[in-house]
């Protein structure tokens, strides 16, 4: 059972006559992906004509099994005795592929139809990220203090774009996707592709961030033919190509970054050309000044970590980068002068007789007078006192 392709000329000449009835596929659009016909008994009558339009394939289906098919335009005889022809050029192997999948045979014909498949390239498909992705910018590099070296600045953008898709094996697509079913439409597929375009789309920023290409985030836009070319060589679009279905184009119309990078940018460009890492740690070492200035854990640790920073940026913030013996010179008096504090304030501390710990004259919860400790016999005296109640020694 197959087809015989029908010579030239044969429609609307003496030789049409010969066809008993014909089936063909209005032009499906951008819209329609697959359409089954047949005739109104479900059986194919013997020389039925088949026509193929221009960017159509077609699968002939007897019974639970694809007997035929063909990509291959023109007009064509249905014969039950021949053997499959498989026409239609570059998808051969598919559809020898197809036949062998779906032929089960044996059972008496049933039912006989003809599936058009639409293998146009489908346009205007719109995508957009829901959430900012992360990106890798290096068009901003910043220091890293740690390393000494450069690394990417951390921004999230939003994207938008369109892309195209065709069906690419029409047996993927019937076996995974489109069944039997009298039609199917892009609208039933997209929704699910636009999800799976976006993950796929998000896995080639994060290899267009990665030190082998180092694009500058503003410029993705204008690197298409990158993003199509590394989603290929991934197969980050692996899910759509087990339905049959092949990504053709990919576009981004428009790209924003949200608040946050916004203000990292403008930061980081507000020094020109020659102050590229200054606009963006200039903020962080005040910061840092600040926070040393009120650590907790001392001063010394806080000024210890900027005068590194300062180091690894090139004393970007000042003569804080010196000799290494002045330094640690400086350092040194600063933890001298830090620890002889924390003694006098430790040794001006007294407890009053209400239990309050203070450093002043008076208690700070009661407002009592700091009591006094005869030098002599050590007896404590109210702290108004002027003489030791114990043994008269003035105080």
């Amino acid at each position: 059972m197959g087809l015989f392709k029908a010579i030239g000329g044969a429609i609307g000449s003496t030789i049409g006559d010969q066809f008993l009835t014909t089936i063909q596929c209005e032009d499906m659009g951008n819209d329609i992906l697959m359409v089954k016909k047949t005739n109104p008994d479900g059986i194919l009558a013997k020389k039925s004509r088949i026509i193929v339009a221009p960017g159509q394939a077609m699968a002939l289906y007897d019974n639970g099994k694809i007997v035929d098919a063909t990509a291959e335009a023109g007009v064509y005889s249905f014969d039950e005795s021949s053997s499959p022809s498989f026409f239609g050029g570059d998808f051969g192997p598919v559809f020898k592929e197809m036949w062998e999948r779906f032929k089960f045979g044996g059972a008496e014909a049933k039912e006989q139809a003809v599936y058009f498949f639409n293998i146009k390239e489908i346009l205007d498909n719109k995508f957009g990220t829901p959430n900012p992705v992360p990106y890798k910018d290096w068009g901003h590099p910043i220091m890293n203090p740690r390393t000494n070296s450069l690394v990417p600045m951390s921004v999230e953008v939003r994207c938008f774009g369109k892309y195209t898709f065709k069906i690419e094996n029409p047996a993927t697509f019937m076996s995974n996707i489109g069944g039997n079913r009298e039609r199917y439409t892009k609208q039933e597929l997209t929704e699910q592709m636009r999800a799976e375009v976006i993950g796929a789309f998000s896995n080639v920023m994060n290899s267009l961030g990665e030190n082998e290409h180092k694009i500058e985030v503003l410029s993705l836009p204008n690197k298409t033919d990158e993003i199509k070319e590394i989603m290929d060589q991934e197969v980050f679009d692996e899910p759509i190509r087990n339905r049959g279905v092949k990504l053709v184009s990919f576009i981004i119309e428009s790209l924003t970054l949200d608040e946050e990078s916004k203000k990292k940018i403008d930061q980081y460009e507000l020094g020109g050309d020659s102050y590229q890492q200054r606009a963006v740690l200039t903020e962080a070492y005040a910061n840092a000044v600040q926070d040393a200035a009120s650590n907790k854990t001392g001063s010394l640790n806080g000024f210890m970590g900027i005068g590194m920073m300062n180091m690894a940026t090139g004393n970007m913030f000042g003569n804080m980068n010196q000799n290494p013996n002045t330094m640690q010179n400086n350092l040194q008096n600063a933890s001298s002068t830090e620890k002889a504090g924390a003694v006098a304030t430790q040794e001006n501390t007294w407890t009053c007789s209400c239990g309050n710990k203070n450093t002043g004259k008076f208690c700070s919860n009661c407002g009592k007078p700091k009591e006094k400790e005869c030098p002599k016999c050590k007896t404590i005296n109210e702290g108004n006192a002027k003489f030791c109640k114990e043994c008269g020694e003035k105080l």
